[in-house]
């Protein structure tokens, strides 16, 4: 079992940033890919990045590429996603995610935190 805990959502203006962590506990952190994930009222939970075992590779969704950065720590077994240029539709409720595979599939990530709201005002 892995035990995920999100923290650092809130409310932002347009334009800004927040900075999302994510807190692992129970098996090896490093065994795991992290992926972030976001889902809005009446959607379905979409991909937002993912960050490899050791952190070497990341991916992100076309709508968040260039704004928003995952990094990770294995010591801290922490993951974290930097959201810069925050826009009215990144709003939703953000959750971290561990799976085995590099994977961007949502069915493929086990374990998962209970989310935080990020709301983005115009």
């Amino acid at each position: 079992q892995v035990q995920l805990v999100e923290s650092g959502g809130g409310l932002v203006q347009a334009g800004g940033s927040l900075r999302l962590s994510c807190a692992a506990s129970g098996r090896t952190f490093s065994d795991y890919v992290m992926g972030w994930f976001r889902q809005a009222p009446g959607k379905e939970r979409e991909f937002v990045g993912r960050i490899s075992w050791s952190g070497g590779r990341t991916y992100y969704a076309d709508s968040v590429k260039g704004r928003f950065t995952i990094s990770r720590d294995n010591d801290k077994n922490t993951v974290d996603l930097q959201m810069n240029s925050l826009k009215p539709e990144d709003t939703a409720v953000y959750h971290c995610a561990a799976s085995r595979l590099l994977t961007t599939i949502v069915r493929y990530y086990a374990y998962w935190g209970q989310g935080t709201q990020v709301t983005v005002s115009s």
